[in-house]
């Protein structure tokens, strides 16, 4: 069936999501015709708010509203202790558990030659930067359990060695291939709790 222009674009938009194929992408658009247009407008300034107020904090390039964010401006955060991430959707699993109370670096990707991504691609460099902070005593790698994941995990294993800083990585009760997002909050905090050094 061929769509009319206007509903072929909205279509065309749905599909950029990640993992959102053609038929998902049609069942989405054609939701938002049968929503009251009081409704779409609703979501759609809901999307053009997020995107005008969403900041990336200078500390930890973390997804925000303002920079510093929230948890890098923080007095009741432990200091001395950097998880770092892949994405700020993995710092917010994380926070869920409730169970760390430390700060966070938000690296913004892995590492994926395959993908063209190397390790100048990331926010490693001011990773590094922050450690020479001689606050930071232990660095967790929170990373998932993927390829990508291990790969960048060994990569930053090797440039904070000579810091002399403790680096433990989170247990994993997670299965390998899962991304941190989907977990539940038990997993996560027993992975926290359960980290080891390297």
């Amino acid at each position: 069936m061929i769509y009319p222009k206007a509903i072929a674009s909205l279509i065309e938009q749905f599909q950029k999501f990640p993992s959102v194929g053609p038929k998902s992408a049609q069942r989405m658009a054609f939701q938002v015709l049968k929503m009251p247009i009081g409704e779409v407008e609703k979501f759609a300034n809901a999307i053009i708010m997020a995107k005008r107020s969403a900041k990336t904090c200078e500390i930890c390039y973390n997804i925000s509203t303002q920079s510093p964010c929230e948890i890098c401006s923080s007095n009741n955060r432990n200091k001395s202790v950097i998880c770092v991430v892949a994405e700020t959707k993995d710092l917010i699993a994380i926070e869920k558990t409730n169970e760390y109370k430390g700060l966070y670096h938000v690296l913004q990707g892995l590492i994926s030659p395959i993908d063209g991504i190397g390790a100048e691609d990331i926010r490693i460099k001011e990773l590094l930067t922050r450690l020479t902070d001689e606050t930071v005593q232990e660095v967790i790698l929170a990373l998932s359990p993927s390829v990508e994941g291990e790969a960048t995990s060994l990569y930053l294993t090797k440039l904070i060695k000579p810091f002399g800083i403790k680096i433990s990585r989170i247990a994993f009760g997670l299965p390998v291939g899962a991304d941190l997002e989907y977990a539940d909050e038990v997993t996560l905090a027993r992975a926290i709790e359960g980290r080891r050094e390297l």
